[in-house]
This record gives C-alpha cells, structure tokens and sequence, in this order.
C-alpha cells in the first residue's frame, strides 16, 4: 500500500508503524532503528516528489493498519487526510479502506433542492445514545413527517466525547464516538432506503484549537485571525493550491464515498479568498462534474452572512455556484413577530413590515442600513428563486447561541410553522421543534487542556457580548449540559406536544399537495400586513395564509372561498371576511 503526504518544506518524513500493527509483524521492507524511547515503534522514510509530496510504498499495510508521520523528526503525528482516528484526535491514523463497506442503496437516485423540507439534527444529542445506529431508529419519524432531506450537523473527530462539532479536526475523518466511517455509510445507506437524502455540515472556515496537527506539514493557515473561532486557513497566499485542494478534495470525498447527497458549508463569509476564481467557485464546478459521473444531483448549501446573492447565482451566469444559502434574514424576522424579541439584530426586524419584505424579496438586508452593524448592508436578492434560501425559524445557531439554549414556545412554533411551511424559500426544521420539544439546546464541549476547558464560557460570553443577553450560560465543559440538550422522545406521547407535530406533518402535506405553495417566483408573492394590529396575509396566487400574531381575534377581509386548514377552531367566514382567533393561522382558497 502507498502512503503520500503533502509537507513541502519538510527535509524529512518517515512514516511510524505503531506496535501490533500489521507492518510489525511482516517487517519486509528495510525500516530504521527503533524508536529510542520505545524501543518498539518502527520507521521508516519517506521519498521526497514533485510539489512537496512525500511518498512510501508498505506492501504489508492493510485495512486497520495504524500509522502517523515524523516530520523533521518531530511527532507521530495523524495523517492530515486521515480516513479514522480510532483513538481520538491524538491518537494514530488508521488505514480505512471504503470498499470494505458493503452499500444497500443501489435504487437511491437522488434527491433535488426544490421543493424540499430539510431537517437539521446533531447526532449526539438527537437520541440519548448519541450514535448513528441510534438515529437510524428514528428515521421513521422523520418519514411520516415527510421531510426529504437530514441535514447532519459535523462528525468529524474532535477532543472528548461531546462538541458540536465545529471545533473539528481530521476533516477526512468520522468521530468514532458516533460509529465512526461505518457508521456514517450505515446512516446514510438507511436514509436512502428509506427516501431520505442527506446533507452533511462541514466546516472549511477554520480548525478547532485541539488536536490540530496540520502546522508542521505546511502553510494551511495564514497566521491571521481568520474569525473569531480560530486561525484564517490559506487560500490565497504562497503554496495554497494544496491547501485549496486539500478542502475541494475533502468535499468530494463526502458526496463521493459516502454517497452523500450535499453539504453545508459553515460561515463561508470567513473564507478569505483574493483570488479571481473563489474557492466556492472551484467547488462548485468540482461537484458539478462530480454529479455527472454519479448521475444523481448533488447540493452545495452555504452559510452566508454576507447577503450576497451572487453567492447562489450560477457559475454560468457569474456567480459563486452555491445551489441554496441559509437565510437569517428570514428567520430573524419570523421569529421576531412570534416571539416579540427586539434586543441585538432583531431590532432591525422588530416591525411586522420587516417580515413582508423579505417575504417578497429574500433578504430584508439588501442595500440599506443595517443598524446591528453600523453600517449599509447586502444587495437586492428578489430576482433569485425562494428555493434558493434556506429558511427557518429554528437552527443550532440561533437555539443554541442563547444562554440558556431555550426554544420557541409552543404558540411561537404555531405561528412560524404556518408561515414557515407555506412561504417560497426551502424550509428546514430543527430536530425536536415538530412536536415543541421543550429540552434545550446548549453550547456543549469536552476539551481535553484545562486551559480550553476553563475559557470556553469565557470565550463564549465575549462572542456574544452585545447581543443584549444577560449571559448566565450553563459550563460547555460540564457533561451535564450534553445530557440536558438531548431530545426527550417521550414528550411525544403527551398533549400538547402530538397535537404540535399534527400541525407540523398537516402543513408539509398540504406543502407538497399544492403547487402554489413551493412555487419559487418571489415576483408571484403578495403580502399585505397591519403593523399595528399584527397581522399579516401572504398570497400564493389564489391561496391566502392568514397569520394573526396578536392575542385578540381580528377580521380580515378576504375574497369569497373556502378554509383549507386552521391552527384553532372556531374560524368564521362573513360575507367577504374572516374572523380570525387570536395567534393563529388559516390557510383559505379564495374562489375567483
């Protein structure tokens, strides 16, 4: 078996054999002295090639092998394109061959975008056991919801046994704490036998501050603060086609081995990229000719804070090629007029108008002044399709960026559902909030230095300093915080959490029943609304969603028809009027 990796300014590199290893036993090929501290690891060297590539031929190596490399002498350490980390990030890497996974989805031709309902989990907290073998148990869940896609927050390793993942390192890897390659492959195979295609969160923007291996290989990062969560990774400085390779590669190892149907890209607005082709730019056309080869469709979403719709513009019209972005426009202002927050950026969308704009237009923030930044913000997105905006009104981030981790309540999910599930972006989910899910979601980790271990609440409070929280936040270090944001699956058998997930699964039907629903022509949506007396009305051509955020009952008028669905009884129709109960939402065919 050949062993490369890429270390362009290293004079040496060997690669070390742990004992008990397959190459230990079978010692063929010349190798060096043992170890001196050991006295049992073995080495052996590695030739130098073109471009910085360093290579090694151990016929002996098979699947399971375990291996790291010295660099200049210095290490083991893992592989930075490690396909397992059987013993944690500090561990050795270890040989994983993908043809030793034997697939069952050989019917699964994809999945597209439009018309789609995503559903956000975190594996280790979607089940009390935290595992994909877990998940899979639930899979029938999100069936009869009738969602189409799982989206998966991170699994690559990361330090301990709890994280969200974005403090990942190994990014070839799967965290074995979950199940490992294994069981990723048997997630997502049980996805598709099942309809349900799979997007995975990958992080591209930095590397998490433990365990991170990749400095004495070579320039990945720029030595500048990338964003607040860590060092800015090279993507356009001396010696960085590799580096760009080394994330391009990754992702199509996603999509490609692990059949996975798309992946969302964390913060791209931290991906600090000069040159003329972005590195977006580059993936795109890289899973464009990926999709062709294994002839099902292949999506790319990104987490965008620019309001940038060049973002998700096609290639061939000049933009960066992303198929969707996540819209917090959207959700920011949903979930102001459900909730009546107003503190940090959600006093810019604290009027009901904010909410018929981006309704109409995709962004709110398209030009004009954003008043949480101090400055002008955005460009114009109302010519790009709804199914290009990832809309919600809950996610990790906005959950789990709380102090408290607390959710909306559940007259809150009424509402944003009803609008949610009826306006013309992609919706998505966040596990739990179907049925109201009174659990938390927290900030959790597990750093293994008592240094991070000890300013992560520290580190999190200046992050989020001038949010208008008061911060008084649970440890991210205590596992007592994991174990509290699990999902609590029995609250299912209780009103007025069945009663929640009827609404949920009643809207997705109707979703999917009525074209004019997932219509994505933003020029075909009309929204009329009463700042004052808190209400709104979106039309989907003849079909009008009548959302009533205020307590008190209101009568809107409306052309003659008929209602196809209401949160609440009893909803009266008058002679071109409905009476319409106070915080609820009607959904009614107009006869014209």
């Amino acid at each position: 078996m050949r062993f490369d990796v890429w270390a362009p300014k290293a004079t040496s590199v060997e690669i070390e054999l742990p004992p008990g290893s397959a190459s230990s036993r079978r010692p063929d090929p010349p190798v060096t002295q043992p170890d001196p501290v050991t006295g049992e690891a073995r080495r052996r060297p590695m030739a130098e090639g073109e471009g910085g590539w360093w290579t090694v031929e151990v016929p002996e190596a098979e699947h399971g092998t375990t291996y790291g490399f010295r660099v200049d002498g210095d290490g083991p350490y893992p592989d930075p394109r490690s396909r397992r980390q059987p013993d944690g990030v500090f561990g050795p890497s270890a040989v994983y061959d993908h043809a030793h996974f034997t697939w069952g989805d050989h019917e699964w031709t994809g999945r597209d975008l439009r018309g789609a309902v995503i559903y956000e989990l975190h594996i280790g907290a979607f089940t009390p056991q935290g595992t994909f073998e877990s998940a899979i148990t639930r899979l029938d869940h999100l069936v009869e919801l009738q969602v189409d896609f799982v989206e998966v927050m991170p699994v690559t390793p990361v330090p301990g046994g709890r994280n969200w993942g974005y403090d990942g390192v190994d990014v070839y890897a799967v965290n074995e704490t979950y199940g490992g390659p294994d069981g990723l492959k048997s997630f997502v195979d049980a996805c598709h036998q099942r309809g349900l295609g799979v997007i995975l969160d990958v992080v591209y923007n930095h590397l998490g501050p433990s365990g991170n291996f990749l400095h004495p290989f070579g320039p990945y990062f720029t030595g500048r603060q990338g964003s607040f969560w860590g060092e800015g990774v090279n993507l356009d400085g001396p010696l960085s086609d590799e580096v760009r390779r080394y994330f391009v590669e990754n992702a199509l190892q996603w999509l490609r081995d692990f059949h996975v149907d798309g992946l969302r890209l964390d913060a791209v607005h931290a991906l600090r990229d000069g040159r003329a082709t972005h590195l977006l730019a580059e993936l795109a056309a890289e899973v464009d000719a990926l999709a062709c080869a294994v002839g099902r469709p292949l999506t790319l979403i990104a987490e965008s804070d620019l309001n940038d719709p060049r973002v998700i513009t096609p290639l061939e019209a000049g933009g960066l090629g992303m198929t969707a972005q996540w819209n917090d426009d959207f959700h920011h202002a949903l979930h102001s007029a459900v909730s009546g927050e107003s503190h940090g950026y959600y006093a810019d969308f604290a009027d009901l108008t904010a909410l018929a704009k981006v309704l109409t237009g995709g962004f709110f923030h398209d030009g004009g002044r954003s008043g949480f930044r101090g400055r002008s913000h955005g460009a114009p997105a109302g010519h790009v399709p709804g199914h290009r905006f990832v809309c919600c009104l809950q996610n990790h981030d906005q959950v789990g960026n709380r102090p408290q981790g607390d959710r909306l309540s559940l007259a809150a999910l009424k509402l944003g559902a009803g609008l949610l599930l009826t306006a013309p972006f992609t919706p998505m989910l966040f596990m739990g909030e179907e049925w109201g899910a009174r659990t938390p979601f927290l900030f959790f980790s597990d750093h293994v230095e008592p240094s991070l271990r000890e300013s992560e609440g520290a580190r999190r409070a200046r992050e989020f300093a001038g949010f208008g929280y008061d911060w008084d936040a649970p440890d991210p270090s205590d596992e007592e915080t994991f174990h509290r944001s699990k999902l609590d699956w029995d609250e299912l058998k209780d009103e007025p959490h069945w009663s929640l997930l009827c609404w949920y699964r009643d809207l997705i039907a109707l979703r999917k029943a009525l074209p004019e629903l997932s219509d994505p022509r933003l020029d075909r949506v009309r929204v009329e609304v009463d700042p004052l007396n808190r209400w709104l009305t979106l039309w989907r051509s003849s079909l009008c969603v009548i959302v009533n955020f205020c307590p008190d009952s209101v009568t809107v008028s409306v052309p003659p028809g008929v209602v196809l669905i209401a949160a609440d009884d009893p909803v009266s129709a008058g002679q071109g009027s409905l009476h319409v109960p106070g915080q609820t939402v009607v959904i009614y065919r107009a006869v014209i």
